[in-house]
């Protein structure tokens, strides 16, 4: 077998993984990406698009595993379990709530905090130096309640926001909500309103944009399945289907399968998936003004190219069961009754797979096996948000240079 050399290998093209791939590179690094599939061919082309650096509540929030029973009971709920996937994802889930006790989860609300801070001025850096402003639409987040009572249950969310600094606008007129967002039912009586929540026209677009300034500056892509990893004295080889390759440092970042690669060097991680489901229609029949957020049910609505994609919702069922279209479906299905004039003939299921850790954090750190390897995995539903965050975190971590946030809470050895 054929074998090259590189400084660093990075496994997984998505947009994490090109974001790291990138930044190393421009350190003047000699950077080989490694992706099954190619650039963004997995999760990171059919997201909503949106930098969501206000979400900052983990997933195990206080009270829900007393909501358990119903995620079992309705497979087209916002978040459910496959009864099929329930046992096997068992050790899972006592992780997920051991992390939703208030200890727990208010130190990961601070980690959280902190890395979306980081992460929010690493994107406007990466903008600079790489992106197309023509890419990124800064229109808002519009977040819609149903009746006071739901209102009011969100309104200590829409307090640590405050006190995290981040300006909204809370709406308790049909007539504030409606100039926002012209269009919507009746039944949306109270809102928040993010004005700095800003979204890519097109997740796909955005990540090859940056796979192309990382070309040009002399990074290479292998698409092969890597199917083995050996820590040599003197180097990391990785075996592909095109041949060894070998590199002095190698990052994971692949998503939901990099548990599968973590394995190999012998580390073991709780990564779990959350499948998450959307439908893309290539040309809009509403006027979207905004990323709308339906927050009881589980999913948004977002302006795609010219088009239109609605999508969300968590089902927890792993790699390897067959998709559940009939999620995607149901999600149109109440986005037609939330906006009575949407056509919705013609549209694309889809469904992505979100890696997903039971405290809701990434892993941003060395292997506990070997130092030279490094993961940077476990973004669930925010590894666009955090994209650029994290390739510059993982970069000082290669280089030695202290990283500007406290990475404990983020380290491989949690688990």
């Amino acid at each position: 077998m054929t074998q090259d050399t590189h400084d660093i290998i990075v496994i997984g093209a998505g947009i994490i993984g090109v974001s790291t791939a990138l930044r190393l590179a421009s350190q003047g690094r000699k950077v080989l990406l490694v992706d099954r599939k190619g650039v963004a061919q997995e999760t990171s082309r059919g997201n909503a698009g949106a930098f969501a650096f206000s979400e900052v509540e983990p997933l195990a929030t206080p009270g829900i595993m007393r909501k358990a029973p119903k995620w079992l009971i309705d497979p087209l709920g916002p978040l459910s379990v496959p009864p099929s996937y329930a046992i096997r994802i068992l050790p899972w889930m006592l992780r997920f709530w051991r992390s939703s006790w208030k200890d727990r989860y208010e130190n990961a609300v601070e980690a959280q905090t902190s890395l979306m801070h980081h992460c929010a001025a690493a994107f406007e850096r990466q903008l600079v130096a790489f992106g197309d402003p023509a890419l990124i639409r800064r229109e808002g987040q519009l977040q819609l309640y149903e009746g006071a009572a739901a209102f009011k249950a969100a309104l200590p969310l829409w307090k640590r926001r405050e006190e995290l600094g981040i300006p909204f606008d809370l709406l308790t007129r049909a007539e504030e909500i409606r100039e926002i967002q012209p269009g919507l039912s009746d039944r949306f009586t109270h809102a928040g309103f993010t004005p700095g929540w800003f979204n890519t026209t097109d997740p796909l677009k955005w990540t090859e944009k940056l796979a192309q300034a990382f070309f040009e500056l002399g990074g290479a892509l292998r698409i092969s399945t890597v199917s083995d990893i050996q820590l040599k004295p003197s180097c990391i080889q990785l075996e592909t289907e095109q041949g060894l390759v070998s590199g002095q440092r190698v990052v994971i970042c692949a998503g939901a399968w990099s548990h599968r690669l973590a394995r190999m060097i012998g580390d073991k991680f709780p990564l779990e998936t959350e499948r998450g489901y959307n439908t893309t229609f290539e040309t809009s029949s509403v006027d979207l003004k905004t990323h709308v957020s339906f927050s009881a049910h589980g999913f948004v609505m977002s302006k795609i190219g010219e088009g239109l994609r609605i999508g969300g919702a968590v089902e927890l069922g792993g790699l390897e069961l067959p998709p559940n279209f009939r999620r995607a479906e149901a999600l149109v299905s109440k986005a037609k009754t939330f906006f009575p004039t949407l056509q919705v003939a013609n549209g694309e299921h889809w469904m992505g797979y979100r890696p997903s850790l039971p405290d809701s954090l990434p892993v941003i750190g060395a292997s506990p096996s070997d130092d030279r390897v490094l993961y940077a995995f476990g973004h669930g539903h925010l590894g666009l948000t955090q994209s650029a965050g994290t390739a510059e975190l993982a970069a000082d971590l290669i280089a030695g240079t202290e990283p500007d946030i406290n990475l404990s809470p983020f380290s491989a050895k949690r688990f």
